[in-house]
């Protein structure tokens, strides 16, 4: 469920504190913002009129809940008030204005989905402000129409609970689609009724790697387990949906499949010795496309898929399917054969074809990792770009929808802070910075190929994420990064950014949220310059800090160095550093040695 604001707001009268400035503080960066004269208080007792709309009532009655523990008290709704939500059909169907004067507030949204999104502002402004609002206009619309977040539940199992949590934060950000990852080597987390070997069997594996998958051979020894019933998933879809999210969910094919091997093991080519996978990483065991039983079970699965989850879109992933047993296999080789296929690659198109034919006939339409790009793509396939931008240009110049989520600017499994500092990440250093400022629509894209850029997704990849705590730390604040270049990539400003987000954080902290930090500690980072010395740079995202740093290892105080630019280090130095703001540290104590 919803976790509701716990600490009480430092209220103050100034501009800053309530987001009267040019941004009014508030993320995702809006279109446009125009500061007023004076202020207006909202309470308890504000009425919120929704006429009687009752898809108003509803917005009406989630904004209530969120700001109560701020209010004190939950605010009402009737006919009219001085909170005035209305629908105007001469905005787009996501596009709000948002007015707030000294006799009351107006949220005009195109749909019920803009008044949506305009609340989600004026909840912003009402957690720092505490309730007391600043006089403004703001003009908004989105930018992409595909904003979203996934959540791997394959590795990691997460409670109906906190996939709802999950959602919830999305929403605060105006992201509009839930990307759920439901099933994996590791574990198959969805009930299919015709299929109960499925859950009994593939939601479990026997032990868990410990460690990072490219070099452990530890395991825990405990058995992993977990999977969400149809009524759970139809409670999470329709949650979803009342915070105006669509759940897209993931059923892998034709690879990362173990877990459907293991209970059903005629589904594979070798048809016996499968096991739910207890390591990270790519197995060579994938769906035998040679069998026609093994459409039939497909087409079974996504018939009772089709019924949980309304989206328009189906994600049927495409990803890292080896392709060694098909080489082997004699019937997926008379597979090769009969349909005329050039080859193996072929053969993984002529499967995501066959399955983007019967969705297509089914009212669906399949979005897929770039690797459906290979051998031909399907007609009316969506990608999902990860490996780079390759795919989603590709997928542009043959006039087909792209959402970017590229792993080196969009995974949230890789590390955000220095990694010597950090827990076990899946690799690489993908800073909050380096996600805020990557172009979503590539330079190389003409004018009419650009359009087919449709959106932007962050991705959490559980494996080294057991917990909801970690999860929140690795996700935020980078999905807020994310989040606004869905929103407002043609409006975007690291500067600007970096100001909200201190306001944003303590949204964030009302809400629980265990985000990462790192924002304001240093990160220093040491280039070779001969064998004995190395050049240290020292970078800081918070603004208004300035770094001082030590070379004895002592703690660095507000007398020791201003850093001001790269230095020479050699072996027998240590560099510590912190961030001040007014002669106070902001931050941690960062330390480096040479290797």
């Amino acid at each position: 469920m919803k976790k509701l604001f716990f600490l009480l707001c430092a209220c103050s009268l100034s501009g800053a504190a309530l987001g009267a400035g040019p941004e009014a503080n508030i993320v995702p960066r809006p279109a446009s913002v125009v500061p007023g004269e004076g202020t207006f208080t909202l309470t308890a007792s504000t009425v919120i009129g929704t006429g009687r709309d009752a898809r108003l009532q509803n917005v009406a009655e989630l904004f209530a809940e969120a700001v109560e523990p701020v209010l004190g008290g939950r605010m009402k709704s009737a006919a009219g008030g001085a909170v005035n939500l209305t629908t105007d059909d001469t905005l787009a169907a996501e596009a709000y204005v948002l007015e707030i004067t000294p006799s009351g507030v107006s949220v005009r949204g195109g749909t019920a989905q803009g008044v949506f999104y305009g609340l989600q502002s004026l909840r912003q402004l009402v957690v720092n402000g505490c309730g007391v609002l600043p006089a403004v206009t703001v003009k908004d619309r989105p930018f992409f129409g595909h904003r979203g977040g996934m959540l791997d539940s394959g590795r990691y199992f997460w409670t109906p609970d906190q996939v709802k949590e999950f959602i919830d934060i999305l929403a605060l950000h105006k992201m509009n689609r839930f990307h759920w990852h439901l099933t994996e080597d590791q574990g198959w987390r969805i009930e299919i009724k015709k299929y109960p070997e499925l859950t009994r069997v593939g939601s479990v594996r026997r032990e868990t790697i410990v460690g990072h998958y490219a070099n452990s051979t530890e395991y825990d020894g405990t058995p992993y387990g977990g999977f969400y019933t149809q009524k759970e998933i139809r409670e999470i879809v329709q949650y979803a949906a009342d915070r105006f999210i669509t759940v897209i969910p993931e059923i892998e094919l034709p690879g990362h499949a173990v877990a459907a091997l293991a209970s059903y093991p005629w589904l594979g080519c070798r048809g016996e010795g499968y096991e739910v996978r207890t390591r990270w990483g790519i197995s060579p065991e994938v769906y035998c496309p040679g069998k026609e039983t093994t459409f039939g079970f497909l087409q079974d699965v996504f018939t009772e898929v089709l019924a949980l989850f309304p989206s328009e879109y189906i994600h049927i992933g495409g990803d890292e399917c080896p392709k060694e047993s098909w080489k082997t296999c004699p019937m997926c080789q008379q597979r090769i054969k009969d349909e005329g296929l050039k080859d193996e690659f072929e053969l993984q198109s002529y499967t995501v074809r066959r399955m983007e034919k019967w969705l297509g006939e089914h009212g669906r339409k399949i979005i897929g990792w770039d690797e459906i790009l290979q051998g031909g793509l399907a007609p009316n396939a969506k990608v999902m770009s990860w490996l780079g931008e390759e795919g989603g240009i590709e997928a542009a110049r043959q006039r087909h929808e792209a959402v970017m989520a590229p792993h080196s600017r969009y995974y949230l499994d890789y590390y955000q802070a220095d990694p010597e500092t950090e827990a076990i990440c899946m690799g690489d250093l993908v800073t909050l910075r380096t996600m805020y400022e990557y172009n979503p629509v590539p330079d190389v894209l003409t004018e009419t190929e650009k359009p087919y850029i449709i959106g932007v997704e962050g991705c959490v990849w559980t494996e080294y994420m057991p917990d909801p705590a970690r999860v929140e730390y690795m996700a935020w604040p980078r999905m807020t990064a994310i989040a606004e270049s869905g929103w407002s990539s043609a409006n975007k400003d690291w500067e600007g950014f970096t100001r909200r987000l201190e306001h944003h954080f303590g949204r964030l902290d009302a809400l629980r949220v265990g985000y990462c930090r790192a924002f304001y500690n240093p990160l220093i980072t040491l280039h070779k310059d001969s064998a004995y010395t190395r050049v240290a740079t020292i970078e800081i995202d918070a603004p208004d800090t300035e770094i001082r740093y030590t070379l004895d290892g002592s703690e660095p105080t507000a007398m020791s160095t201003l850093y001001t630019q790269p230095f020479v280090v050699n072996r027998s130095q240590e560099i510590r550093a912190v961030a001040l703001r007014n002669g106070r540290p902001v931050g941690a104590v960062m330390s480096k040695k040479m290797n």
